[in-house]
């Protein structure tokens, strides 16, 4: 198949009642997750673009300090980005992090999930990864989708949106 080389850099936003793409990825402990390993349960997945940064640092702290009113509301949350197995684990571990981290270091599961592409970073246009949440029903259908959403404040704008 003959892929336009600019295709990758418009990526199709994921929209609600659509089928959410399946994925498996290892997690910052070397284990394969696959979002079908969720179903029958609602899943949060979140994309940040790296790991130890100061917003992914501020999203990250957030969810884990969410985790316990998520998970009671039936939401796991995993955290996709294109860090490698090694700087999850670090980043997991120097942050108390107990959710997995998913290492999408080719970032194929944020180009399938609309969350890779032009962004605007201090004034310029650059390509990468876009700060993007997709909540998946039970059966793997897509709830909601957020894009370009900002990292302080986010878990409860999520929550508020869920009616948690």
């Amino acid at each position: 198949m003959n892929l336009n080389p600019t295709s990758q850099r418009v990526p199709t936003k994921l929209q609600p009642g659509t089928p959410a793409p399946d994925f498996s990825l290892t997690d910052a402990g070397g284990k394969r997750v696959s979002l079908t390993d969720y179903r029958g349960k609602s899943a949060i997945v979140y994309f940040y673009p790296k790991a130890a940064t100061p917003g992914c640092t501020t999203e990250a702290c957030d969810f884990r300090d969410s985790l316990a009113s998520l998970t009671s509301s039936g939401y796991a949350v995993l955290g996709i980005s294109p860090d490698s197995q090694a700087a999850l684990a670090a980043f997991a571990g120097d942050q108390g992090l107990t959710f997995p981290l998913l290492a999408d270091e080719d970032h194929a599961v944020a180009l399938a999930y609309g969350a890779w592409g032009e962004k605007l970073v201090n004034g310029e246009v650059t390509e990468g990864l876009v700060r993007s949440t997709v909540v998946v029903d039970p059966e793997g259908i897509v709830e909601l989708a957020q894009y370009q959403v900002t990292a302080k404040g986010h878990v409860a704008e999520l929550k508020a949106a869920l009616g948690l």
